[in-house]
């Protein structure tokens, strides 16, 4: 090896030490290390401020000057350690934020449900496709691209955490509170695919939270109104809805948020939520999967975890339990009291509660909040909707398109053909009708409301024999698009109808409601595009367009005809 050789080698190999070096340490790598900031605001907490810092509270900017003014009154008496932002706008946020984060003596971690970005919550930015569509992408790189994308956002307007990813395996198609929030019903694709989105985030300096351990995806109850029970096994709990969050535990996810569910194979206390066992939460998340990290749990006040535990217990026993964070209880002031008392009367050790305010101070110290430091309240809605963001944005919908039916159908579509292209469920001319309009020059628009009886359906059919091609979007016009989509009997005929013809349909709605709509399994086209949004709409064109080679795959089983993996 020559001279020239050697120093090159070197070189390299310095650039990528100093590479190294200059990366930031994980959390959980800051966790082990001694941390002088840390150590120094835990001294100077007394008792009843240490508790505090265990608890986060519901912000908005939506709510007026008076809802806004009681929050900065709990931030300054209670010393709470964060808040949890529900909806409003992002400048609002940045505003409101700075005079929060002043208004407290430690700063404040602040935090909010982000499962497909900023737009779960605020107006004015970006929305991501759910995760259920993004189960069916196949190239991971675009959702740790996401990833980083959301931690901008969230950084930009001042927030630290995202409790996401959602990793809850989706394997009950009746579910009413995960179903399109996940990845679908397969354990290895939502550990892979929320992997990379939790990834991204990480890198781009966001604490995250995996969701709802041990694991939400089959149940038929909504733990926001009751308790769900879930009665399998603990070798079924282990080997498949524990599996992501394995996983991920594994790959070094920063925190984990605990579901309101009871469990007997892990817990056979009766009535007793996960939130509150500690068996759970100490037991299997931090001794048995030796979970390092922050443990939050899921609102405290909604009903799965306070029917059966009143008057503040719940918050009591989520602290014996082993939670670091208790978000939205009912009534912080009451619940740190109770802590308190708690405390002396020896149910609570200190050391159990030092141990999570020295991880929350921790979480603070990695965020950057040991440099006081105010967001930059100018020019933020156009710092959160980014151009880049926006590529980022159609290349998920393009790759989500699921072709499950008529490959060789929709290349034989011609754009010199009379077409028309009708919109099914919604009353206006969709996204989806003008861009295949742009194309197919000779064509024409009708529109069927969700509602439309046989008469409106009749004055459309009337006029569809004289056209070459039949092009049908089915739009589930909700803001969320879960199972139920409502279709009158007589548009569900029509569809029916239309399948044994040579229509080509585009289902802009979760998948699941494919078992609703019996003929499509006979149609001559069908791609699944999974929600009403335009960035949907035009790639679901852009597949009828033969301008895009559709590469997802269903990431559920909806029926004996649409199965998990499907595609033409």
């Amino acid at each position: 090896m020559n001279v020239k050789h050697l120093l090159t080698i070197t070189f390299l190999l310095i650039i990528s030490v100093s590479s190294i070096k200059a990366q930031k340490k994980s959390y959980l790598q800051t966790l082990t290390e001694k941390n002088q900031w840390v150590d120094s605001v835990f001294n100077k907490l007394n008792r009843r401020q240490k508790i505090a810092q265990m608890f986060f509270v519901r912000a908005h900017t939506n709510l007026g000057k008076a809802y806004e003014d009681s929050i900065a009154n709990v931030i300054k008496k209670e010393h709470i350690g964060g808040l949890v932002f529900f909806q409003g706008g992002p400048g609002r946020q940045a505003i409101l934020t700075n005079q929060y984060q002043a208004a407290s003596r430690v700063p404040l971690l602040i935090t909010s449900d982000g499962e497909w970005g900023l737009g779960m919550r605020l107006d004015s930015t970006i929305s991501y496709p759910y995760q259920m569509a993004l189960g069916a992408v196949q190239d991971k790189e675009l959702l740790y691209k996401m990833g980083l994308e959301v931690a901008k956002d969230y950084k930009r307007i001042g927030m630290h955490m995202n409790l996401a990813p959602d990793v809850d395996v989706n394997n009950n198609p009746k579910n009413p509170v995960i179903n399109y929030r996940s990845f679908g019903e397969n354990k290895y694709n939502v550990a892979a695919k929320a992997g990379e989105y939790m990834r991204g985030m990480q890198d781009g300096g966001l604490l995250v939270s995996l969701k709802h351990f041990p694991g939400h995806g089959d149940t038929d109850v909504d733990s926001h109104y009751d308790l769900p029970q879930l009665k399998f096994t603990k070798a079924r709990l282990d080997s498949l809805e524990i599996y992501p969050f394995r996983e991920l535990i594994r790959q070094g996810a920063s925190g984990v948020m605990i579901a309101h569910m009871n469990i007997p194979a892990l817990d056979n206390t009766p009535n007793m939520p996960s939130t509150l066992s500690k068996p759970i939460v100490t037991g299997v998340l931090k001794e048995e999967l030796g979970f390092k990290g922050l443990i939050i749990s899921d609102a405290m006040g909604m009903k799965g975890v306070v029917k059966y535990f009143k008057d503040g217990e719940a918050d009591v026993m989520g602290v014996i339990a082993g939670n670091d964070i208790l978000e939205l209880s009912e009534n912080s002031n009451r619940a740190i009291k109770l802590v308190r008392k708690a405390v002396r009367q020896d149910r609570i050790s200190m050391d159990r509660i030092d141990e999570s305010v020295k991880k929350i101070l921790t979480a603070k110290y990695w965020a950057g909040l040991n440099v006081r430091d105010s967001i930059n309240e100018r020019n933020v809605v156009a710092d959160v909707n980014r151009p880049s963001s926006l590529v980022l944005l159609q290349k998920l919908a393009d790759a989500s398109m699921t072709l499950l039916r008529g490959k060789a159908n929709i290349k034989q579509l011609s754009k010199d053909r009379r077409t028309v292209i009708i919109s099914l469920g919604t009353p206006g001319v969709t996204e989806f009708q003008r861009d295949l309009g742009t194309y197919y020059k000779n064509s024409v628009f009708y529109t069927l409301d969700r509602n439309a009886n046989a008469a409106a359906i009749a004055k459309v059919l009337r006029y569809i024999n004289v056209f070459d091609q039949v092009i049908i979007g089915i739009h589930d016009t909700r803001i969320r698009p879960g199972n139920g989509m409502i279709l009158s009997n007589d548009l569900k005929m029509f569809i029916k109808d239309m399948s044994l013809s040579n229509a080509i349909f585009a289902l802009f709605a979760n998948p699941y409601n494919l078992s609703a709509l019996p003929g499509l399994e006979n149609s001559r086209g069908l791609i699944v595009a999974y929600q009403k949004e335009d960035f949907m709409q035009k790639a679901a064109a852009s597949v009828i367009k033969n301008q895009l080679i559709p590469t997802g795959r269903l990431p559920v089983t909806v029926n004996t005809f649409f199965k998990y993996g499907d595609k033409d």
